[in-house]
């Protein structure tokens, strides 16, 4: 089979930890897809978390979104054909740096409900950052998009997935304790209904893998980055 032609942007670095993961997930696709050497065509704008998570916890949203823009633009002048934003967080700002490019963004919330319709899933849970759990960018898109039903965690649950997420897993900590309150966490939402649990930071893979728990985990960098993939070869 020819090489994939296409080219993939990745505005990375949010956390670099996740991104790594992106990196390596994509050209696993293109590899299972065309065999031989064949590796994905990638440019990627890798950017310094830390101002982008004061931005966020100001909750200047403009400012953190300006510097996604500008990541966009970049990867637009260096020959992407279509770009991803690896991070399920800043998706808040998705609309803003869409509108300042001419290609297309595979939506990291699309992907997912994508998966979640196709396995006929109707109410599922969602996990990630305070701010993907408790505003509407994120699941308003999979509930108006994909007519699903999202539940997440109680207050005190949606704290203990937030700190764990900053204060450990974007610093590349792992650890055991943390993972068996968020093993709690699925299994509760598992009882109150949850068909499925969205994994929707793209950290959460470091703690939590399928093999921790019989409850359905849905990986979103999994997804995203096979979607990568397969716009690639598309």
């Amino acid at each position: 089979m020819e090489g994939n032609v296409k080219t993939i942007g990745l505005i990375a670095g949010m956390s670099w930890e996740s991104s790594e993961l992106y990196y390596r997930a994509i050209n696993e696709g293109i590899r299972d897809k065309l065999g031989g050497l064949h590796s994905a065509q990638i440019v990627m704008v890798s950017l310094d978390f830390d101002p982008i998570e004061k931005l966020q916890a100001q909750g200047n949203w403009q400012e953190a979104g300006a510097l996604l823009v500008s990541a966009a633009k970049k990867l637009e002048r260096a020959g992407a054909d279509a770009f991803m934003i690896c991070t399920n967080t800043m998706h808040k700002v998705a609309a803003q740096v869409e509108r300042a490019v001419s290609i297309p963004l595979l939506h990291i919330a699309d992907e997912t409900g994508a998966a979640l319709q196709h396995n006929g899933f109707s109410c599922v849970a969602l996990l990630g950052t305070a701010f993907t759990m408790e505003e509407d960018f994120y699941k308003a898109r999979l509930i108006d998009k994909f007519g699903l039903q999202v539940i997440v965690p109680d207050s005190a649950s949606r704290d203990i997935v937030h700190n764990v997420i900053y204060h450990e897993l974007c610093l590349g900590k792992v650890n055991p304790a943390s993972k068996a309150e968020y093993l709690k966490i699925v299994e509760g939402l598992s009882e109150r209904g949850a068909e499925a649990v969205i994994l929707g930071c793209t950290e959460i893979g470091l703690l939590i893998q399928q093999d921790d728990t019989d409850v359905l985990l849905l990986d979103t960098t999994r997804l995203h980055a096979q979607a990568a993939a397969e716009f690639l070869v598309s």
